[in-house]
């Protein structure tokens, strides 16, 4: 069930390991106390150190700081130079770390029914303390050292400062007063807990009188009234608890309650977070003892072990909707990872799997056998669990795909409440949701903004969710893991027990089971209430292997291949069925087989086509991998509510270690009419996701997403990097995806392309044939005559657009980035007051005209995704929500401004995201300006306020509103006052001007020239509309610009010559013919009055621009009696050009005349 997700070899024994919630760093200790931080992503080591002795580079690198800051004490001895000593315990600890533990503490703490108002609340971000910083604490025998990862830092805190106690174990306090800053507790040898402040580096504080021994192990948590607790375990076996909540004047604090929990001593303790309940303490001890205990009275609930002759090093806590009967993870000194089932189930311990088979065989070819000295799970990926051995570090990866076994219902008319289907073990339960907050706005809704003018869900006013459980009376019959999924109707309710290969379905309204069989997979029509299922036959039974004969091994392994035959057998003869419900509820069988191929079927996808992954052992290259996109027309057979019901964890032939290089073609879609296959063979996704009305579709795999339109045909609109998602749902044009680590919203449009315009052509003609053709059968041919009016020619312009996806991250793990100080860590005294003015700018907002509060951000903040593998339950009440593992729902708020505008312009509602453009800083208005044009809705844009001049004129263009793309373009060339009649640019003009207007009109014409491209694009299209008088004012620029030399290229100005007579603007076209000639330009001169039709004035430019060869030409085309006095003027060119060189005296024009007298016999 496992799979290896890296592996790094190491020479010694890994006896300490810590995983960072949000950045993917793993700290390691082993048993020569060598530190080492991995990157277990990109499998790179961020930094080692020796902690155990005097690590000669740190030394060396705090002596040159020293010297660097001037500090003239060379004899004292730098606490770097002193030996750590054996490590115990190795940590993380940055605004992350701290926030993600608190949220932990306060939501196993909100879990119990008791809990008080204000765990049940919206939970704020803690002000940050470490200011970007990302340490790395080494707790060691001998001193404490604070490494920062960002600077390369470091302090070393002496166990002299801690009354010269060697440190055990440490825990940092999740709150702290405003001037101790960030507080640390360390555990000693002599059974009291020291407190130090990382603001002065002094003890803070002290908890005496609770150990009578060393204390091994410390934790903080949350009880179910609020209160902040620290919990320590001792080598005198005791588990003592002591309150956390302490005010500056605190300095002695003594024990709450202390109990015995485990002879010889207590190894570690770890928080339970209990659904419905207040949260549990899991203590292991050294007499090979797990205990659970309750933290309202703090009475043992149970106590067993593991593993009877091995006592257990290391415990985590563990919810993963793939296992929902295992809750706790440990660890042995043996090659397993051992999982223990909830009381409610059988209460077993059983190895979860086998860690030999995740290690290169060559490695453990050194060794004699495979042993793990401590165990982490991921804090917010419960998929992955890191390991440390006597090989290396291995990062195991659980079964990432699994989502919670819940799916959403759709919503009632007129009710705000939200509803979604789960189950729990052997009991189907109903969630119902919705926001508590007083005024919750809708996607319609245009008064979504408080007084304060903060708009719902921005940081500085979190959404509060209210929430309710209620158990349905019907029969589950299975408590095994389990996948739901809801028809396109909603009236029936799918489950489906992968492991079991079991399957039934409810009816919505009194939850009766109207359909059940054996199934492995299943998969629903987007348009009507029919679904395909992946008929599983039973496995054959294990053959009884007689005793004797063989070893206990041989007789397993002979069994496992028994199994494995018998499960191959049956995976070969299933076959894909579909069903349809009928409205008195009664389930038919549509069709028995559908595919009729010999291969497996390995996936099942439903949709608007059914799709079937077939287990085929062909490869393809890394072009063809992408060979969704030739998928030519598909013949859609309906439209209706899509879901992602087709998701499960049997074998689909794909892995996070395979590659688009290796992606096989063994994906086929099917039509749900008449199950004939639709295009070709594709690589197989993981799972899809249609539009509600079938407009789009998304395929998911590994690494991206690959989105297509629908209609009028399909195509190819390109794919997004979104990797490892698990799920995701349609919302109009926005997709929201859910990742392991983040929340992503896909805004799509199709665009415009000349096949689309085609086919809807082809589609209308083929409508009027056919309503014709009605006509004649009904009327005869006399239905076809028509009589022929005046009818004005509609003409359509259509212009083109391209397909457009945009990605905007909502939500993830990661507070946001902070820049960290220069100097170095402890110099500041001022507390969280600099921390609260950074929350506050990061929060602020600008006041607009009229009082409108606007956000100076172009998208909000990333908000914190919640914890684990979640369920997109879909957008309602200007939300996102989502369903984790626990069934608690979550809001993602979509209410900045400059989410909530991308969401009314893609759900449809162009005229409300104007509006709300008003709350939205005016410098983002050319982004959403871009986006709705992107979105087909340039003349809405046209209304936002602060857009540039600039993209004015371009959504006027693609408006067809040419009076104002003139306004835009006067306004940007400053011409306004160029061009008219009484203006010009003769000599005599300029002459008579004075110096401001001559610079005005210098000014005004590079503007003109800048922008000359733009006059001609208006031009032609203020032409194709009609718009005569645009095109007029338009060309009074152009053409006074053309009048100054090398103002404009020469395609410029043929380009204005052809328009200014298509305008019959031949007076204006003479001037600019004889401006042309006085600033040499000859060939566009010549051009322009060959457009005027005048041959005397084309000869002039030639001659007076010093053409001569042209004009020559030009004389004898045209019969010219110009043409001798034309040659001999070029003859005296000529003649001037070679004077220097000595040559006979030859008559050149004689010769010339002579030789056309010859042509012309």
């Amino acid at each position: 069930m496992l799979r290896a997700r890296a592996f790094r070899q190491t020479n010694g024994k890994i006896v300490k390991i810590q995983v960072h919630p949000t950045h993917p760093w793993l700290v390691t200790a082993d048993d020569s106390d060598h530190v080492s931080v991995w990157n277990w992503e990109h499998r790179q080591v961020i930094y080692e150190l020796k902690a155990g002795g005097v690590d000669e580079r740190r030394l060396v690198g705090a002596k040159l700081e020293k010297l660097a800051e001037g500090e003239s004490d060379y004899k004292a001895k730098p606490t770097e130079a002193i030996r750590g000593g054996s490590v115990k315990q190795v940590k993380f600890y940055d605004d992350d770390v701290r926030y993600w533990q608190l949220w932990r503490n306060r939501s196993a703490a909100a879990e119990s029914p008791s809990a008080v108002n204000h765990l049940t609340s919206a939970f704020t971000s803690p002000a940050p303390s470490t200011k970007g910083r990302h340490f790395l604490v080494i707790c060691c025998e001998n001193k404490a050292i604070f490494l920062d990862l960002v600077t390369m830092r470091g302090r070393d805190v002496p166990k002299q400062e801690l009354d010269n106690k060697s440190l055990l174990c440490m825990e940092f306090l999740s709150r702290s007063s405003g001037g101790d800053g960030p507080l640390v507790a360390f555990g000693s040898t002599d059974g009291v807990i020291r407190v130090l402040s990382m603001i002065t580096w002094k003890l803070a504080r002290r908890y005496t009188g609770g150990h009578k021994g060393s204390i091994y192990c410390l934790m903080n948590f949350m009880a179910s009234s609020g209160e902040a607790l620290l919990v320590s375990g001792g080598s005198d076996g005791l588990l003592v608890l002591w309150s956390a909540d302490h005010g500056a004047d605190s300095r002695e604090l003594v024990p709450k309650l202390s109990l015995k929990a485990h002879d010889g001593g207590v190894v570690a303790v770890e928080l339970s977070r209990v659904s419905g309940s207040a949260p549990q303490l899991i203590t292991i001890g050294a007499d090979k003892t797990l205990a659970i205990w309750d933290t309202m009275t703090f009475k043992e609930l149970r106590r067993i072990k593991p593993v009877p002759k091995l006592a257990c090093h290391s415990v985590a806590s563990w919810c993963h909707p793939r296992a929902p009967n295992l809750d706790i993870l440990t660890c042995v000194k043996d090659s397993h990872i051992w999982s223990i089932e909830h009381p409610t189930y059988s209460a077993l311990t059983r190895p979860l799997c086998e860690l030999s088979s995740l290690v290169p065989p060559q490695v453990l070819a050194t060794h004699r056998k495979l042993r793990v000295y401590c165990m982490v799970a991921h804090p917010l990926q419960p998929h992955l669990v890191a390991t440390g051995t006597n090989v290396g570090i291995i990062v195991s990866e659980f079964d990432p795909r699994a989502i919670p076994s819940a799916a959403p219902l759709p919503a009632l008319p007129g009710s705000r409440e939200n509803s979604a289907i789960y189950i729990l073990g052997r009991e189907l339960k109903l969630l119902n949701f919705q926001l508590s907050n007083t005024a919750n706005p809708s996607l319609g809704n245009n008064s979504a903004l408080s007084e304060s003018g903060l708009s719902k869900g921005d940081p500085g006013e979190q959404l509060t969710v209210k929430q309710t459980k209620k158990q349905i009376v019907a029969p589950v019959p299975h408590d095994s893991y389990s996948v739901l999924s809801v028809s396109s109707s909603g009236k029936y309710v799918a489950v489906v027990w992968p492991d079991i290969l079991y399957f039934s379905i409810y009816k919505v309204s009194d939850w009766s089971i109207v359909d059940s069989g054996s199934a492995r997979l299943l998969a629903w029509d987007t348009c009507r209430d029919r679904f395909a299922i992946l008929e599983s036959v039973l496995p054959h039974r294990m053959p009884i292997i007689p005793k004797g004969g063989s070893s206990r091994k041989a007789k397993e392994a002979a069994a496992a291949a028994a199994q494995a035959a018998a499960a191959a057998s049956a995976a070969s003869s299933a076959s894909v069925q579909v069903r349809i419900l009928l409205d008195d509820g009664t389930s038919n069988i549509l069709m028995r087989s559908v595919g009729g191929r010999s291969e497996p079927v390995i996936g099942l996808h439903g949709g608007a086509l059914l799709g079937i992954g077939y287990r085929t052992s062909r490869r393809i290259s890394p072009v063809a991998a992408t060979a969704i996109s030739t998928i030519q027309s598909m013949p859609l057979s309906g439209f209706g509510n899509s879901n992602v019901s087709s998701f499960s964890s049997y074998d689909d032939g794909f892995s996070s270690q395979k590659s688009a290089e290796s992606a096989p073609l063994n994906y086929q879609l099917y039509s749900w009419e008449n199950f004939e296959p639709v295009g070709g063979m594709l690589p197989q996704p993981e799972w899809t996701a249609w539009d509600q009305t079938v407009e789009y579709c998304a395929f998911a795999y590994q690494q991206y997403m690959v989105i297509s339109s629908l209609r009028p045909q399909y195509r190819y609109l390109g794919d997004v990097a979104i990797a490892h998602a698990t799920g995701a749902v349609w919302h109009r044009r926005q997709l929201f995806v859910a990742t392991p680590t983040t929340i992503e919203c896909v805004f799509v449009d199709a665009g415009v392309s000349e096949i689309d315009i085609e086919t809807r052509k082809m589609k209308e003609e083929m409508k009027l044939k056919e309503a014709q053709a009605r006509a004649v059968a009904e009327h005869g041919e006399l239905a076809l005559i028509t009589v022929e009016g005046s009818q004005a020619a509609k003409q359509e312009r259509i212009s083109l657009r391209p397909p457009m996806l945009q990605v905007v991250r909502l939500a993830s793990f990661q507070n946001a980035p902070s820049v960290p100080p220069f100097l170095s860590l402890p110099r500041q005294s001022r507390g969280d007051s600099d921390d609260i003015m950074d929350e506050r700018r990061v929060n602020e907002v600008a006041v607009g005209g009229g009082g409108v509060s606007v956000a100076v951000t172009r998208f909000p903040v990333e908000q914190k995704r919640p914890v684990g593998p979640l369920v997109v339950a879909g957008v309602r009440d200007g939300v996102l929500w989502l369903i984790d593992r626990y069934m608690c729902a979550h809001a993602i708020s979509l209410n900045h401004p400059g989410i909530r505008c991308r969401c009314l312009a893609a759900y449809g509602d162009a005229v409300s995201a104007v509006k709300w453009a008003s709350r939205l800083g005016r410098e983002h208005h050319d982004d959403l300006a871009q986006f709705m044009l992107g979105m087909g809705y340039a003349t809405e844009a046209l209304h936002l306020p602060g857009i540039s001049k600039r993209l004015e004129f371009d959504l006027a263009m693609q408006s067809n509103d040419l009076k104002r793309a003139l306004h835009c373009l006067l306004t940007m060339s400053n011409s306004k006052d160029i061009g008219q009649d009484g203006v010009g640019l003769d000599l005599s003009d300029i002459l008579s001007l004075t110096a401001t207007k001559k610079e005005d009109v210098v000014e005004a014409v590079e503007g003109i020239v800048k922008f000359a491209k733009e006059f001609l694009d208006l031009i032609d299209a203020a032409d194709a509309t009609g718009h005569a008088d645009i095109a007029r004012e338009a060309l009074k620029r152009l053409a006074t610009a053309g009048s100054v030399k090398g103002a404009l290229q020469g395609h410029e100005l043929r380009g204005l010559s052809l328009r200014l007579a298509n305008h019959g603007e031949l007076t204006r076209l003479s001037g600019l013919v004889n401006n042309l000639i006085s600033i040499g330009l000859g060939r566009e001169s010549a051009f322009s009055a060959a457009v005027l039709g005048d041959n005397a004035l084309m000869e002039k430019a030639w001659q007076d621009t010093g053409m001569l060869a042209e004009a020559v030409l030009h004389a004898h085309a045209h019969g010219r009696p110009t043409l001798k006095n034309l040659v001999q003027a070029w003859n005296k060119t000529l003649q001037k050009e070679v004077e220097k060189a000595p040559s006979s005296k030859t008559d050149a024009a004689s010769a010339f005349l002579a030789s056309l007298e010859n042509r012309r016999e």
